[in-house]
């Protein structure tokens, strides 16, 4: 049975995008790889790693104020489970329920809460994600896909959810189903590569499970490549000295990664089970190689970040499955290439006493069984075949629709003679394109581009493109400030700094505009010309005062330049409507600091600062706190370290 309901949960919203680009370098630095990490794993980790998440743009403008609000759910059940998925956030499955027990096996948040962990920002914890394109939490994991559902031959009806990646130009869809008198849940996986040339790919299932003291994950290795935030991979035995046996997640002294070392262990799979021996199992067809263990620790920074993730209680770990061994890696996918795979979710129930005994290996042999009896191999090539079958079969009924990009792609390939994919199974209709595509659209159909040399320079873009197409296409488009800008900014992604100096110059020969001018701001900064960029983005935000991201990257690149004191005048210049908001008050202390004015540094610290969007692994609050307050313990709520 498949239905199209509603949650209502308390919600914080994600918000409008944030219209400035990001042509930077990602944030993380790659980590570094002990010796006895094999070739292999340093070989995908040598590649497809990109410089930003252009054109995507940033879901930053979110608070931590919930309201109820009523969410589109669509609930998959059967004899046995029942299952919940959030299409217009990212086709989240946020609840499977065993009903034979009325046991939840997934860890679903009493809230959605976001936070600053995913690729784009905004990420919210609970279910299961689907991660694709590079390492981190997907493009789309805040954001609808296209939805809908369709009936496969024997009469189970299946959730479909699709969406265009434009990273790396590939189309992936999720079906998931219910087969009747089935204990287990099953999901397709299905990636396209429309494109003449190789692409790197990414794809990695996360699933939360409640983390309680009690919970053992199990999974068929001896070893994982291991990471605790400290910057470097090693390999570790799995479980681990009876000391510190790192199969139980709430005895980890800090936040960690366990990527488990499968080779030669047959069809893979993952438990997270329960001192009554319960739990979650996953499993899937082999194309899906990886397994993982991530924990938030025990630690004060762990705890704090499950408060701040959960903040109407609750605590989790997750299970994750991947293309590769590890997160670090690419898996080159050929020109042209489908590769798809099922993955099988559903209640464990072992022996405990076998489980979590101290013998591993017969630990691991009894829930290999469980998981057998969960989904065989027989049943998962069935599954398989089945899933095959129906992977082009048109959608029945929509639910609710993705972005318009799929669509404009589908368009720009048209005109140029590429190919492209057949999008019967997973229909992008052109009514889905609104302003965010509707300027691009123009230029492709006209070549002046007249809505884009029409526009505003006042206003930021809300949008922006990328391909060889689009440089031919802005290349050869009638000349204005927003031609050249956008010229800037792409080759500005591309790490082109030089060219993309030139193009920010020509736009604001034409026309003067903020976007320009940061532009050029940032290109100055990555060639440590810091005084350049200090000042060029205090003129820009004097354009453009109410962009409060603007205002931050004006703040940081005087401190950037040693200018504390523009940097205290950028804050104390801001209107009211961005007093205290966001990320302001965390800059004015730093601000504070760096003019030396540690009293009020201190006051405002004492007072208490919320950073909706403080980043994963960000130890800015802590540090900033204890140069404040010298000798003085970090307060709970400052204390985001992740390690230590």
């Amino acid at each position: 049975m498949l239905t199209v309901t509603t949650l209502r949960i308390p919600y914080a919203p994600i918000g409008d995008e944030d219209p400035l680009p990001v042509v930077g370098r990602m944030l993380e630095p790659a980590y570094e790889l002990a010796d006895d990490v094999p070739e292999p794993i340093r070989s995908g980790a040598s590649f497809g790693r990109p410089r930003s998440l252009f054109p995507y743009l940033m879901q930053n403008r979110y608070g931590r104020q919930r309201r109820l609000a009523d969410l589109r759910c669509v609930v998959l059940e059967n004899e046995h489970l029942r299952a919940r998925f959030l299409p217009e956030l990212g086709g989240r499955m946020w609840s499977l329920v065993d009903l034979a027990t009325g046991r939840e096996l997934l860890y679903s948040n009493r809230a959605v809460q976001p936070a600053n962990l995913a690729l784009r920002n905004a990420w919210f914890a609970g279910g299961v994600e689907w991660n694709i394109g590079t390492r981190g939490h997907s493009p789309h994991t805040a954001s609808p896909l296209h939805t809908g559902y369709l009936t496969a031959r024997d009469g189970t009806p299946v959730l479909r959810m699709w969406e265009f990646e434009r990273l790396r130009g590939v189309v992936y869809q999720v079906d998931a189903w219910l087969p009747p008198r089935s204990r287990a849940l099953y999901v397709h996986v299905r990636i396209r590569n429309p494109n003449a040339h190789a692409v790197p790919m990414y794809w990695w299932s996360n699933t939360a499970v409640p983390e309680r003291d009690d919970v053992r994950v199990l999974v068929p290795a001896n070893r994982a490549y291991a990471t605790s935030y400290d910057g470097t991979v090693r390999v570790v035995d799995i479980p681990g000295p009876a000391s510190g046996d790192r199969t139980w997640p709430a005895r980890s002294p800090h936040s960690a990664d366990h990527f488990f070392d499968l080779a030669g262990s047959g069809r893979p799979w993952i438990a997270a089970v329960d001192g009554s021996g319960r739990g979650l199992g996953q499993t899937s067809t082999r194309r899906l190689v990886g397994r993982k263990l991530f924990c938030w620790g025990a630690g004060r920074g762990g705890r704090r970040w499950q408060e701040w993730l959960s903040p109407e209680g609750g605590r989790y770990l997750e299970i994750q499955a991947g293309l590769a061994a590890t997160q670090y890696e690419h898996v080159l996918m050929p020109a042209g290439a489908t590769w798809s795979w099922v993955e099988a979710y559903g209640p464990i129930e072992a022996t405990a006493a076998i489980c979590h005994g101290a013998d591993w290996a017969a630990a691991t042999a009894h829930v290999q069984a469980r998981i057998q009896a969960l989904a065989s191999d027989d049943e998962l090539s069935d599954q398989m075949a089945r899933a095959t079958a129906f992977a082009d079969q048109a959608p029945e009924e929509m639910v609710c629709a993705g972005s318009g990009w799929g669509a404009l792609e589908r368009e720009v390939r048209q005109r140029v003679g590429a190919a492209w994919l057949d999008e019967t199974g997973t229909p992008f209709p052109a009514g889905t394109m609104g302003p965010q595509q509707e300027v691009w659209r123009d230029l492709l159909r006209d070549g002046a581009g007249t809505v884009l040399a029409d526009a505003d320079p006042r206003v930021p873009p809300s949008s922006y493109v990328a391909g060889e197409v689009w440089d031919a296409l802005l290349a050869g488009a009638k000349p204005s400030w927003a031609r050249d800008y956008h010229l800037a900014v792409r080759a500005h992604a591309a790490g082109d700094l030089a060219t993309a100096r030139r193009h920010y110059r020509a736009s604001l020969d034409r026309q003067r505009s903020a976007w320009a001018l940061r532009g050029l701001a940032l290109v100055a900064a990555e060639q440590n010309d810091h005084g350049t960029a200090r000042d060029l983005l205090r003129t820009a935000v004097d354009i453009a005062p109410a962009q409060l991201s603007l205002r931050y990257e004006a703040v940081g690149a005087a401190l950037q330049a040693g200018d504390a004191a523009a940097a205290l005048d950028l804050v104390d210049s801001a209107p009211p409507s961005q007093s205290g908001q966001g990320r302001l008050p965390l800059l004015e202390v730093q601000a504070a600091l760096a003019a030396g004015d540690t009293a009020r540094a201190a006051r405002l610290l004492d007072g208490g600062i919320e950073v909706p969007d403080v980043r994963e692994g960000e130890i800015s609050l802590a540090a900033l706190w204890q140069r404040a307050h010298p000798g003085r313990p970090v307060p709970a709520a400052y204390d985001f370290r992740m390690r230590g």
